[in-house]
């Protein structure tokens, strides 16, 4: 599930769960939210593309990915696993995710 959340005055962002309510990946801000739409428009286009998800490893040997659109930009980050095997079936569950979403829901 996608959500599409004001986040303050000037800044939106949004969240991507699964069907249990565990975050996968929470977004940066955006300045509006037709920014969201389009920038999940392309991800629909290039979520299977390796280069986009950058994994990586935290301070206290936690995994996690970052998301990055088709110019190497951050969009957002996963949450934190305990096993690399973790992350990436987070990975694939985003990547199912947006090969299977039909419409990006309102604000």
């Amino acid at each position: 599930m996608i959500e599409i959340k004001k986040h303050n005055e000037n800044a939106y962002r949004f969240k991507v769960s699964t069907s249990s309510g565990n975050t996968i990946l929470e977004s940066i801000d955006f300045p509006n939210s037709e920014d969201i739409k389009k920038l999940v428009t392309e991800l629909q286009e290039s979520i299977n593309e390796r280069k986009i998800f950058e994994r990586k490893t935290d301070h206290s040997g936690k995994f996690l990915f970052h998301l990055k659109n088709r110019e190497g930009q951050f969009i957002g980050s996963s949450q934190l696993y305990s096993s690399e095997a973790g992350m990436e079936n987070g990975i694939k569950n985003l990547k199912t995710y947006f090969d299977t979403i039909s419409n990006v829901p309102e604000l």
